[in-house]
């Protein structure tokens, strides 16, 4: 296969994505507002594993290395993830846990619509299971983003300012590389140019709803794609991986 080691790569930057933002709404399990919300963020995160596993396994399968998931997931250090810089951002209150929610789930369900029509057939496969799952993410983020933005003084501030945070780390959804050119070109990848109007017509409308404003600046961080993050990768990493490197090849 000409475009292997794309593939792989590109598997490995899927899979980081929900590994690592999985990992984060983990952190959440019995911490959040109530119940219902409780369980609500526990099956999203609980999904976004699962679509890790998924995606990291078809990548151990693409390797000459005879590597696991689990040695992909757990025994690289922090400059071989590819995940975007906003999955690894702290929870912080609420507020931020909705909007980093509702930014990349919106991006996610218009990636994996696209994704479904991939030539091929593993990618396709994955991304038709998950499209259905992130619909729903989609839909639970953006009720959250007009209730809480419409709601009192304090939510509609608290909003705002988890926006103004987090908008500097949209811009990586759409940054496109040799890796997405090459397998774009062989009918494998995603055209991100194609679903940005999309993105944004899909935000736009609740935070419209929600008297929310996006910042007015342009400025983007960015790097993940070179393994390039910010500090806060290093700590999930180092939770996440504590047992693994604490006993290697344990058994359970």
């Amino acid at each position: 296969m000409e475009t292997k080691n794309e593939l792989y790569k590109y598997c490995l930057r899927l899979g980081d994505d929900a590994l690592i933002l999985g990992h984060r709404l983990s952190e959440l399990c019995s911490k959040a507002p109530f119940l219902e919300e409780d369980l609500a963020l526990t099956n999203i995160s609980l999904d976004m594993i699962g679509r890790a596993q998924a995606f990291l396994k078809y990548a151990s399968e693409l390797s000459d290395n005879f590597i696991t998931e689990d040695d992909i997931a757990y025994r690289r250090p922090e400059n071989e993830y590819y995940n975007h810089l906003i999955t690894e951002q702290p929870n912080g209150d609420f507020a931020h846990t909705i909007v980093r929610q509702f930014f990349v789930s919106v991006f996610e369900y218009h990636f994996f619509e696209a994704l479904t029509k991939s030539k091929d057939k593993s990618l396709a496969a994955i991304a038709s299971k998950t499209v259905k799952e992130v619909k729903y993410h989609m839909e639970h983020a953006t009720d959250w983003v007009v209730r809480l933005g419409d709601g009192t003084e304090e939510s509609h501030r608290r909003m705002q300012i988890a926006i103004e945070d987090l908008w500097m780390y949209t811009g990586e959804f759409f940054e496109m590389d040799y890796v997405d050119d090459i397998l774009l070109s062989a009918g494998i990848a995603v055209d991100k140019s194609l679903i940005k109007e999309k993105w944004m017509k899909e935000i736009i409308k609740p935070l419209e709803e929600a008297t929310l404003i996006l910042p007015a600046y342009t400025h983007m961080q960015t790097g993940s794609k070179k393994g390039i993050h910010t500090e806060c990768l290093g700590h999930i990493l180092s939770e996440m991986q504590y047992l693994q490197r604490a006993y290697p090849d344990a058994k359970w």
